[in-house]
């Protein structure tokens, strides 16, 4: 009789557990017919929003070309993918970096902070970067006064590594690299490693003299001296004066010009004449010697060599700032395909 009325017992616990299940899906059914269409679509986009999120945050990140920097390799206004899973995500967006797959390498397309960004908040830096992700770079809401995006991510080539001393020779990138003793121009090292990607020139070699002598003429002005007819006429093709309300010259650029060219000389020809400045002996050694990347760090520098703003005018890049690099071009569509 015990067992009779426990197998009672069994089916009755079983038949109610069947029909609170079932009661409880014909309720979920219901309350779905009279669920509001709209609310069925913001959750969709919700979801896809937060589908696109994850994936920009921690795979791919669309960036669109602000500059002529990466020319020919990257025209301004080409819009690509970047791996941000190659060397490591960020956790949250500015912020944590998760550890990678590997470190940048020698040749790589890359996406970093840019140095000279000055930031706009914390709040408004995460906004900024999820609006930009959602549209897939059409939106950039980080502004100047001027109504121009800024540039709080830059893309370069990483042409130098941990141990690299990096000089110009005219505007041509030698490496002097860990354990040598001979400087290596950079065709020579391309081809040494294998690499097909090719830089873009605007100067011509004569121009260099002019570049020489405007640096010289330079200064000498700065020092109250009198500059040549060939300094005078150099100054004259690339810079203007303009003077501010104490009366003091300074000096503007007014064309392009291979500025770095332009200081070593002027550095050097103001460490001859004041051989007691630690200031112009420095800036002079900078320019002459080249800039040595240390541990932890890269040097990147834009393929369009006469006109990238990149490390020869903020320095080696901490690899922790690297964010990404470039992987495939998917706009516009003649171009599309990858980044080398």
């Amino acid at each position: 009789m015990e067992l009779s009325h426990w197998g009672e017992n069994i089916q009755r616990n079983t038949e109610r557990f069947l029909t609170w299940r079932k009661k409880r899906r014909l309720d979920k059914k219901e309350r779905q017919k009279k669920k509001n269409v709209i609310l069925d679509w913001l959750e969709a986009i919700l979801s896809a929003v937060l589908i696109v999120l994850l994936i920009n945050q921690f795979l791919l990140q669309a960036y669109q070309i602000p500059s002529q920097s990466m020319v020919s390799t990257l025209e301004i206004g080409d819009r690509i993918f970047v791996n941000k899973l190659i060397y490591g995500p960020e956790l949250v967006p500015g912020m944590m970096k998760l550890p990678g797959l590997r470190q940048p390498r020698r040749g790589d397309i890359v996406i970093f902070e840019n140095p000279s960004y000055i930031p706009i908040g914390p709040v408004k830096d995460i906004l900024q970067r999820v609006i930009y992700m959602l549209t897939l770079s059409l939106v950039d809401i980080d502004k100047d006064e001027f109504g121009n995006p800024k540039h709080h991510f830059l893309i370069k080539r990483a042409v130098g590594m941990p141990g690299d001393r990096i000089r110009l020779n005219q505007g041509n990138v030698e490496f002097l690299l860990p354990g040598e003793t001979e400087w290596i121009p950079e065709e020579e090292l391309r081809e040494i490693l294998g690499f097909t990607y090719k830089t873009h020139r605007m100067f011509q070699p004569q121009e260099y003299t002019y570049f020489r002598q405007g640096g010289v003429g330079l200064a000498l002005l700065d020092s109250g001296i009198e500059p040549s007819d060939q300094q005078d006429v150099a100054i004259n093709r690339y810079f203007s004066t303009s003077k501010n309300n104490s009366g003091s010259v300074s000096w503007r650029q007014r064309s392009l010009i291979d500025n770095a060219e332009v200081e070593k000389w002027r550095y050097k020809t103001l460490y001859s004449l004041k051989p007691y400045s630690h200031l112009f002996r420095s800036q002079w050694r900078v320019l002459e010697r080249g800039w040595y990347v240390p541990e932890d760090r890269i040097f990147p520098m834009g393929d369009n060599r006469d006109d990238s703003r990149d490390a020869r005018y903020f320095g080696p890049v901490r690899v922790e700032k690297v964010l990404g690099r470039a992987l495939f071009r998917y706009w516009p569509l003649a171009r599309l395909g990858g980044i080398h």
